[in-house]
């Protein structure tokens, strides 16, 4: 099985993390597991005419590193092995074009997120995946 922890750095990434690091059987014989960051764009185009285009790639690969780490951390300290990557554009979107692309057959993702508008219920990222995915998604709360 194939399965994508999607990642923010928040601690329901954390959570979701342990979870499946707590249960081996997810994570059998020729199982994959990946750890997966969207960094959303920067608002304004202008800022790359701006800030340059390596101001701007830096900012992006800092906080994808900030937001993987947490996940990579359990992962490494409980011995499992994974693949880790970052891309930018929108979230939702993105997440699906991995498990697309990757053949991932499950998503294990926080409730909510380090947004600072959540929904009382689940996060909007959370809703959005849930809504556009084909593959069973897992909520860790």
């Amino acid at each position: 099985m194939n399965i994508l922890i999607a990642a923010d750095g928040s601690e329901y990434t954390s959570k979701a993390t342990e979870y499946v690091a707590a249960h081996p059987e997810l994570l059998q014989n020729d199982s994959q597991l990946h750890i997966f960051h969207v960094e959303p764009p920067v608002p304004s185009t202008r800022a790359r005419a701006v800030l340059g285009d390596d101001v701007v790639d830096n900012y992006y690969k800092e906080e994808s590193a900030a937001a993987l780490a947490p996940a990579e951390k359990i992962l490494r300290e409980k011995n499992i092995s994974f693949h880790s990557s970052y891309v930018v554009g929108d979230v939702a979107e993105r997440i699906q074009n991995y498990v697309k692309s990757n053949g991932i057959d499950m998503i294990v993702m926080g409730s909510h997120g380090n947004s600072a508008l959540r929904n009382l219920v689940m996060g909007s990222v959370a809703t959005k995946v849930l809504a556009t995915t084909s593959v069973p998604v897992l909520i860790v709360r």
